[in-house]
């Protein structure tokens, strides 16, 4: 772990394993940190947070643009970390590096740009001066199916904002976010401004972090389960909080889309991290005329996709991450199966050592399939068809979550149309990809508060001051 500038050993002297998903191999041992490590970071964050805030944003942004620049230079050797740890395809992982790095560029520029304002009164008696300060120690929670993106959109605008940290990575894939850490020192960053305890018990280090009543904010990507726990603990200090959890995605095609692009755009937003994303396309929704063609045209183009170890050339689907997550995926298959699904690709685990699944196309999907209401997290695209918009709008919103939707047509007033109707915080109209470091992401209903990356990003980081002064 990394405490204070160092890195050590957990006070238990525990360790756990790593694993990699391909080859079912342990590849290394990280420190299993538990309650007196956890105290020890947040004592750490909280008596450095003064001194911190007081650095000029200028010295901040410098070191995220650093930061950034590091993060470029050793695009493969992270790649190869993420890929042997997770799964991913080493070009996927190679985007993940620059997707992730953009996030210290972006909040470099926006260290600079933290804003004020200065008004009269109504009554013209007294100015209004308001201030943007930094809220405080902040609780940083991380998902494992992208390591290093999800550590920098939260680490690049608390370190902009002011802000001190305790870093909580997923312990599937702690080795690329250590990783992250020994960028950041490189870059500049002071010693106890980031401080890192990985875990296999998440409650023993995040419980004592929400109850020290030194932390002032809590950010959190994962399940919505987790997110209420979360968000209960966090009342007991009214702690700022910004949750990122599940997603049930809908992808609506309407039978004046063109269907190739469809298709793209469907493996995009359904493959991306081998369905390991919340924002992953779910439920995919064809209008009727189309419908049968559609699915064909997506089991040729998923059925077409090379399943391997992420660091063979050619690889674009990896392993899943664990076999919890096989055993899921292939309940999920056999369960809508059973209720009357077909298998048009894919739909059974290969025979070899690791992870793996196959790109999985199901066509005829009940609505009653638990995979309609429960997160896939893998490589298995369920078709169902629909006769109108109307009853397109329905299903797409017939979920508790409300993160990511998208939907092809070539009407553009119904692209709009629609869209505006759909319940969710982001929209891909004729695209399967939604996230940029420089838009807002973030979901509505059970997919959780508050907004990362884009201008909003640094706002979850900083408090409102407001100052009167009389006008003599």
């Amino acid at each position: 772990m990394f405490i204070d500038g160092q890195w050590s050993e957990s006070a238990s002297g525990a360790r756990f394993n790593v694993v990699n998903p391909a080859t079912e191999e342990v590849i290394a041992t990280v420190a299993d940190g538990g309650p007196e490590d956890a105290q020890r970071a947040i004592e750490t964050a909280g008596r450095v947070q003064k001194d911190w805030a007081r650095t000029p944003p200028r010295e901040r942004g410098e070191i995220l643009r650093r930061a950034y620049d590091l993060l470029m230079q050793r695009q493969d050797e992270l790649a190869l970390i993420m890929t042997t740890e997770m799964g991913k395809p080493f070009g996927e992982a190679k985007g993940e590096v620059a997707y992730a790095a953009e996030f210290f560029r972006w909040f470099a520029e926006e260290a600079v740009r933290i804003g004020g304002d200065l008004t009269t009164t109504g009554d013209g008696k007294n100015r209004i001066l308001v201030s943007r300060e930094p809220v405080g120690p902040c609780v940083l929670v991380t998902p494992w199916n992208f390591p290093l993106a999800m550590g920098t959109r939260k680490i690049g605008p608390a370190i902009a904002a002011g802000c001190t940290i305790v870093f909580k990575p997923a312990a599937l894939t702690p080795l690329t976010s250590l990783a992250l850490v020994d960028v950041l020192v490189e870059a500049g960053l002071p010693a106890g401004v980031l401080n890192v305890v990985c875990t296999t018990k998440a409650s023993s280090v995040v419980s004592p972090w929400m109850s020290s009543g030194i932390a002032r904010k809590i950010s959190f990507t994962g399940s919505t389960a987790v997110g209420v726990r979360l968000l209960e603990q966090a009342s007991e200090h009214v702690m700022r909080s910004s949750m990122e959890l599940g997603g049930n995605a809908p992808f609506l095609v309407f039978e004046d889309a063109d269907l190739d692009r469809a298709v793209e755009g469907a493996v995009a937003a359904k493959m991306r991290n081998m369905g390991e994303a919340c924002t992953a396309a779910n439920r995919i929704f064809v209008q009727r005329p189309v419908a049968e063609e559609f699915a064909r045209r997506l089991a040729v183009r998923m059925g077409s996709l090379k399943v391997g170890d992420g660091v063979e050339d050619g690889t674009e689907v990896g392993p899943l991450v664990e076999e919890k997550a096989l055993r899921k995926v292939q309940e999920l298959v056999d369960d809508a199966v059973g209720k009357g699904a077909k298998v048009v690709c894919g739909g059974d685990r290969p025979d070899r050592p690791g992870y793996f699944y196959p790109p999985t196309v199901l066509s005829g999907v009940s609505e009653e399939a638990e995979l309609m209401s429960e997160e896939i997290f893998g490589p298995v695209a369920p078709v169902i068809s629909f006769d109108t918009e109307e009853e397109a709008v329905r299903m797409a919103n017939d979920t508790p979550w409300g993160l990511a939707g998208y939907l092809f047509t070539q009407d553009v007033d119904r692209g709009f149309r629609v869209g505006e109707a759909m319940e969710v915080g982001m929209v891909g109209l004729n695209t399967g990809i939604v996230s940029n470091p420089a838009a807002p992401f973030g979901g509505v209903k059970a997919s959780g508060l508050g907004r990362e990356g884009g201008r909003v990003g640094i706002e979850e980081f900083l408090e409102f001051k407001y100052m009167a002064v009389p006008r003599v």
